[in-house]
Formats: C-alpha cells, structure tokens, sequence
C-alpha cells in the first residue's frame, strides 16, 4: 500500500478517535476543561482539543492528494477512498454540532442527503466499470466545510469580535455548494442511472 492511501486510512481511524474525544461523557468522571475567554466570547479546551484532531485528519487530506499527484501514485483504491474518509470525518463532526445544537440541522441534512445521492450514483457508475473521482465543486464542497467546521469549533472567532456570523454563513454557504455539486455528478453520470428504466 503506498503512502498516500495509509494516509487516507489514517484519516478515517482519527474519525472515531475524534468522536470519542469529543463525545466521552467527562463530567461522569468529574473531569472539566477550562474555557478561555477571547473578547465577548468564550472558548472551551475540549473545542480546541477536538479542533487539532480535525486539523490533523484535515492535513492528511491536503497531504495525500498531493504526494499521488506529484508521485503518479494515484490508484484506484485511492479514489474510492479518499472521498469516503472525507465524507466520514466531516460528516460525523457535522452531525455531532447538529446534536449538540452548535448549528442548524436543515444544512447537515442537506449536505448528508447530496452525499448519498453522490454515493449511489458512484456505485452505479462502478458497475459499469467507471470510477469517479472528486470534481471541483465536490472537493470546494469539502473545502468549505471544513471551513465552517473549524469556525463552529472557534465559536466563530476572530470574526465574532465584530459580530459577524462567518461560521453560520459558511455553513449555509457550503450547503449550497454541496447541492450544487450533487447535481452536477448526478448529471455526469445520469445515462448509467436511466439506462435500464
């Protein structure tokens, strides 16, 4: 296994790493983070803990595509992988903020319901022998996401010091992009889904 797909690998073993750290039920144990005050907002440590964990697995996505397209070491099990490791990571932490009520429910089912469009329409197009990779607007999508995830868990700094709600735009924002990035691969491949109607 080359180095690029033992990153994406490693992305998707910080998923549940993340969900524990993040979910573990702490005040059970008597256990509290401190949260540090910035301006007219607070910041929690376990937010801060969590953020670095999503930075990580966030890299290794930057890192893995680059190494296999400066290597050649693009493959196909790269390609299927790569787009699954990023819809669990930002997947799981969209729905952990939605259930923590950190942000509106209505994007994340938005952005989970164009994902499994997207991968219903990839298995079809896998039986038909064609593998597909990531577009722009689906890797703009995961950009954008991982934007306003990182902006959820700064509780919107530094743009809440002038009150202006960037985390909650980028999250509409990368919602809208998401559908619109779920139309155009169920456009590129809608001859595989009609062909047998």
């Amino acid at each position: 296994m080359n180095l690029p797909n033992k990153l994406t690998l490693f992305r998707i073993v910080l998923v549940p790493i993340l969900a524990l750290v993040w979910l573990f039920p702490y005040a059970e144990f008597d256990i509290y983070f401190l949260n540090l005050e910035v301006g007219n907002t607070s910041l929690s440590l376990l937010n801060i803990i969590v953020l670095v964990i999503f930075a990580l697995a966030s890299f290794t996505d930057f890192l893995d595509g680059h190494i296999a397209r400066k290597h050649n070491l693009i493959t196909t099990f790269g390609k299927f992988a790569d787009p699954i490791a990023d819809k669990l990571l930002v997947n799981v932490v969209l729905i952990i903020m939605a259930a923590k009520s950190m942000i509106p429910v209505v994007p994340v089912i938005l952005m989970l319901a164009r994902d499994t469009i997207v991968d219903g329409c990839r298995m079809i197009a896998a039986q038909n022998g064609v593998v597909v990779a990531a577009g722009f607007l689906g890797k703009l999508k995961t950009v954008l996401q991982m934007i306003a995830i990182i902006l959820v868990l700064l509780n919107n700094l530094p743009f809440e010091l002038i009150y202006l709600p960037m985390a909650d735009i980028m999250i509409w924002f990368a919602a809208l992009i998401s559908v619109a990035s779920g139309y155009a691969y169920f456009t590129q491949l809608k001859e595989y889904i009609f062909e047998s109607i």
